[in-house]
């Protein structure tokens, strides 16, 4: 199965636990591996037989901002569900980091993996 990578998307939400972030937009940055075959959208050189990076990164901001959560764990699990469900992806890795949530780490977050990869 090939990926599609996003690697360092910086969004803006609102995210935390103190009643001090629920006030603020914070940022958080994304990687995110994406499964899918290339192989169609390559024969043809056709962007509708693939993975949208573009529209997938525009949603992911969407999502960021109609949302707010307290723990980047619900805004991790949450987003990889939009991502299967809306874009038809059968696998996925997203690493979630929120810099300066601790101020001796240079960002703290969660990587998950959802779904199943499919043989190619």
């Amino acid at each position: 199965m090939d990926r599609i990578l996003i690697e360092s998307l910086e969004i803006e939400t609102v995210i935390g636990v103190y009643d001090w972030e629920r006030t603020i937009r914070q940022r958080l940055t994304l990687d995110l591996e994406l499964a899918t075959d290339i192989r169609p959208a390559a024969a043809d050189d056709d962007l509708t037989k693939t993975l949208d990076y573009a529209a997938i990164s525009q949603r992911i901001a969407g999502f960021a901002a109609e949302h707010d959560v307290a723990l980047v764990e619900t805004f991790a699990e949450r987003l990889a569900q939009l991502l299967m469900e809306e874009f038809g992806v059968p696998w996925l890795r997203l690493t979630l980091r929120k810099p300066g949530a601790v101020p001796a780490a240079a960002a703290v977050g969660v990587r998950i993996e959802r779904g199943r990869e499919r043989a190619g």
